[in-house]
């Protein structure tokens, strides 16, 4: 193992929250704020009604929000979040058919260095089109993001439209399969992790995190796959189906060899996989990976938890 890469890093998310409906609004479920104890105080004494705030309009308007500036807008924290540096939230609502199960909410920090994505593409006349991003530092691809659409199939975005399930690309500055390579790897982007966000009415939205080495979003993405049809229908599990680590490498194995298996409550990923919800871990490094903060996201396809997407960093 590199004791380099134990050295604190300098995420490009500084904030993940889990908001969870209870009765007419949303309360905090959990999350992982690190130093920034008075932005955790001012969450832990909110609630949303629907519409209301970030997490209230990722609710009511059934949809992921990108939002790249308090200062005048519907979100409510706005002084807390000053106080605390951040300068730019996404909010991305979990459905299971058209209930509401959670709203995940990431906040982002602007200092001019952290370089990253977190783009929500909407198919619009058969091809995907750039809803809104926050791309941190990265103005030139922001720019090249505005102008690019995707037809199904097609790139990232359009292969995971096109498949229905997560999808995880490495080598994004030289790989033929990312459209916007030459200016990833400007950038310093490495690592694209896409996925669909189903929603009631149909509308198609593919959220996609691109992370570079310097300010990562994650230093460790999981893919895993919940679908009956992979694991069988003789129990509820989850098999991981593709993942990348800066300490362990690859993490998918061989079609000869049994892939990582959890079940329900084994784990933060089963976890998910019992209750349905997103799960936010800190400071349990056995449910970890030896990182100090997982993120667990599910998406509910066909009455089920087809997949399990997680980050570490």
């Amino acid at each position: 193992m590199d004791a380099a890469l134990d050295l604190p890093v300098k995420t490009f998310i500084e904030v993940a929250e889990i908001w969870v409906p209870q009765g007419d609004r949303l309360v905090l479920g959990e999350g992982h704020y690190g130093t920034l104890d008075s932005f955790a105080e001012a969450s832990r004494h909110a609630s949303f009604a629907r519409g209301e705030g970030l997490p209230g309009k990722a609710w009511a308007e059934q949809r992921p929000i990108v939002l790249k500036e308090f200062d005048g807008s519907y979100f409510q924290r706005t002084e807390a979040a000053q106080e605390a540096g951040l300068t730019a939230a996404v909010a991305v609502p979990i459905f299971s058919g058209k209930t509401l199960k959670a709203v995940l909410v990431v906040l982002c920090a602007n200092d001019n260095i952290r370089t990253g994505a977190i783009e929500v593409w909407k198919e619009n006349d058969g091809v995907l089109m750039l809803d809104d991003g926050y791309y941190g530092a990265a103005k030139h691809f922001e720019w090249v993001s505005q102008h690019t659409h995707f037809p199904r199939g097609q790139g990232l975005p359009g292969g995971v439209w096109a498949s229905q399930t997560p999808m995880l690309m490495r080598d994004l500055g030289s790989g033929y399969r990312f459209i916007r390579a030459d200016s990833a790897g400007k950038a310093g982007l490495t690592t694209g992790l896409g996925l669909p966000i189903p929603v009631p009415g149909g509308a198609t939205y593919v959220l996609a995190l691109l992370s570079a080495l310097g300010t990562p979003i994650a230093r460790r993405f999981e893919l895993w796959d919940a679908r009956s049809a992979r694991v069988g229908k003789a129990g509820k599990s989850a098999v991981l189906a593709d993942g990348i680590c800066a300490r362990d490498g690859a993490l998918w194995v061989g079609e000869t060899e049994e892939p990582r298996r959890a079940t329900p409550w084994q784990g933060l990923i089963g976890r998910v996989l019992a209750t349905g919800l997103p799960a936010v871990e800190t400071g349990n490094a056995a449910l970890t990976q030896g990182y100090d903060t997982a993120v667990a996201l599910p998406i509910h396809l066909d009455g089920e938890v087809a997949h399990i997407i997680a980050w570490y960093c």
